[in-house]
């Protein structure tokens, strides 16, 4: 370390004498995972821009986000990491674990912001002693999505606890015509272990602690359980994922599904390869204007409830030039945080929700942003204030399991071993009691290492 310390200082020595900075000598590398060309093209903006204001050159390089685990260690252990990494929060504690993030950076960083500018629950998952391990950027939460004009009607309380989906259910079940939930029941897609792992967040389980695994707790499993098997039986039969919620929504005919918030400029009408068909006009806004969304859920045992989220950080290497590295972060979430956020909208939700002269100024300025494929809107000529509202705030209690117990690899090798799905899907189909499914569910996932 010496010796790398020695050389560089000795190499911008040399630069200066000769009449350059080391911002000149020298480009920052920022490795991203949106490599879309159309994001790309944003990135490359942003990176025009801070080079206008600071004369210090931006390199936007994609990496594939299946491969940025294995190419962030081997430049690690090259000493040939770059300066900025946009990453997921599965990388935020280990990284910082590891050495590969420079976590007093990004505290400064974080802290020169403002603490209080961004949503706490972003935060906190990507804590560490003294500060935090990278800036949170955006994310997304989970929604439960309903017809917030049957609700009205019925005089129901929008759906954001177990107990209030349960009494929309019993109010507006009537199949064929309408089915009360579109639960996701097919055990080998992603989508049931996301569903299912929100519902339980809902109610405080977890299947890990700081030590590993940690057996779930049978009265809390038990409530979840009895819970998703009563939306299951409100739920038309068959295999269910993402596609026929979204399809038997888009027709009219379900009250509540659970989806991402990339449904909102579908639900506008603004992508002709997924239109509701409520109405015979495919571009129609009508159904968005019917619809409401709740983002944080709560089960019984937590009545403060949790959302299920997805958040990417800015990581500050440990081998980037910092002072530049920092620059680039704060620039990029103050003087162009709304470009940044506009690279996908409808997935990046404001973490920053404003400054010290405007504590709303990046929300009210994200919910102005255009969304769609096909067409273009603003969710603010779509959905109403108190919609726009309620999808910000999930990021307030985001949490994903293991994240805090800095055993999020260990939780997501349980998860995507679908023991969960397989025995809640049996289940559901009366199998066993459920719980004989807490016991079963505890034996199998203490096997997964």
């Amino acid at each position: 370390m010496f010796g790398r310390t020695t050389f560089l200082t000795s190499t911008i020595a040399g630069m200066l004498a000769f009449g350059l900075s080391a911002a000149e000598a020298d480009t920052l590398r920022f490795w991203t995972t949106e490599e879309q060309p159309e994001r790309l093209a944003k990135q490359e903006e942003i990176a025009a821009a801070f080079k206008e204001k600071t004369g210090i050159d931006v390199s936007v390089i994609p990496v594939s986000e299946s491969d940025l685990g294995t190419r962030a260690t081997a430049a690690f252990a090259a000493g040939d990491l770059p300066d900025v990494i946009y990453h997921t929060v599965q990388y935020a504690l280990p990284w910082a674990e590891a050495g590969i993030l420079d976590t007093e950076a990004a505290t400064e960083v974080f802290e020169k912001l403002g603490a209080d500018t961004f949503a706490p629950g972003a935060v906190a998952m990507a804590s560490v002693e003294d500060g935090i391990a990278s800036v949170p950027v955006d994310g997304w939460t989970q929604m439960v999505v309903y017809r917030k004009d049957l609700f009205e009607e019925n005089g129901l309380a929008a759906p954001d606890s177990y107990e209030d989906i349960l009494a929309a259910v019993e109010k507006l079940h009537n199949p064929p015509e309408m089915f009360g939930f579109v639960a996701a029941t097919k055990v080998d897609e992603n989508f049931m272990s996301q569903v299912l792992e929100h519902v339980l967040l809902a109610n405080g389980i977890s299947p890990v602690d700081e030590e590993g695994f940690k057996p779930l707790d049978e009265k809390k499993t038990v409530e979840a359980l009895e819970f998703y098997k009563a939306i299951a039986e409100a739920s038309p039969p068959g295999d269910l994922y993402w596609k026929q919620s979204r399809e038997l929504y888009f027709a009219g005919k379900a009250a509540m599904i659970i989806w991402s918030p990339f449904i909102l400029d579908e639900l506008a009408g603004l992508r002709d390869d997924a239109p509701p068909t409520i109405t015979d006009d495919p571009t129609s806004s009508e159904l968005a204007s019917k619809t409401g969304v709740v983002t944080t859920l709560s089960g019984p045992s937590n009545p403060e409830g949790a959302a299920w989220a997805d958040i990417r950080y800015f990581g500050i290497t440990n081998d980037a030039d910092t002072n530049a590295a920092m620059q680039f972060v704060e620039f990029s979430m103050d003087d162009e945080y709304l470009t940044t956020l506009s690279i996908a909208p409808e997935g990046k939700f404001p973490i920053r929700r404003g400054n010290s002269e405007n504590p709303t100024a990046f929300v009210d300025g994200w919910a102005k942003l255009p969304v769609g494929v096909d067409r273009k809107a603003a969710l603010t000529d779509v959905y109403d204030p108190e919609t726009i509202k309620t999808v910000v705030s999930g990021l307030d209690t985001a949490s994903r399991w293991g994240v805090k117990e800095g055993q999020l690899s260990l939780a997501s090798k349980m998860i995507n071993s679908q023991v969960i799905n397989r025995l809640v899907r049996e289940y559901i189909d009366g199998e066993r009691d459920a719980a004989a499914t807490v016991e079963r569910l505890n034996d199998e996932l203490a096997k997964i290492q």
